[in-house]
């Protein structure tokens, strides 16, 4: 099984987060931000992983370091489940309406960190959640991994529909990505012959 358990520990956050990447998209979240759980459950469920997050954060300074460190702590749990990057397709992208919302998410499981951002968010929150954090959490979660991460929005209106687009688009874009691909014989999927 391609799982992950990892715990960081920090002054700003406690981070406790299991990802089991060949999962049936059970979930258990609690960040201490409502919105970011919200983000993750529908993250887990279109991926298809089984995802378990506890955070206690200083969420009375605000919701940054929370959303940062979650996203780093995802990206070392995809990166140390998915191991050498044996026989996996690497690749994985997806258009994804959420009503008025179309969102393009594109990822390459490269070894090499790198962010598109093209979303253009009308509001400055949702709920209490600063949409500019949106940003935050994609760049932490690719550094992370090593991956390049592209997320783009054609249309849109609604704050709230243009995130969850994302995300949801994200999940369905790494889940096609993590998948083994079993015309590749377990062979890493690089002509350098190792992913770094």
């Amino acid at each position: 099984m391609r799982e992950a358990q990892i715990t960081r520990n920090t002054k700003e956050t406690q981070i406790t987060l299991t990802l089991n990447l060949d999962g049936s998209g059970t979930y258990s979240i609690d960040t201490g931000c409502g919105f970011l759980d919200h983000m993750l459950e529908l993250f887990a469920a279109h991926g298809s992983f089984d995802l378990t997050v506890t955070c206690k954060g200083d969420t009375k300074v605000d919701y940054h370091h929370t959303v940062e460190d979650v996203a780093i702590v995802l990206g070392k749990a995809f990166d140390q489940a998915l191991g050498d990057r044996a026989g996996i397709t690497r690749y994985g992208s997806m258009i994804l309406p959420m009503d008025e919302a179309l969102i393009l998410a594109a990822v390459d499981i490269s070894g090499r960190a790198a962010l598109g951002y093209a979303l253009e968010i009308p509001a400055q929150k949702v709920g209490d959640f600063d949409t500019e954090l949106v940003k935050e959490f994609m760049t932490a979660f690719s550094r992370a991994l090593g991956a390049a991460v592209h997320v783009k929005q054609f249309a849109g209106e609604n704050s709230h529909h243009i995130i969850e687009g994302a995300f949801k688009a994200l999940a369905r874009a790494l889940k096609a990505a993590v998948a083994i691909d079993q015309r590749m014989n377990g062979r890493i999927p690089s002509t350098k012959g190792l992913i770094l």
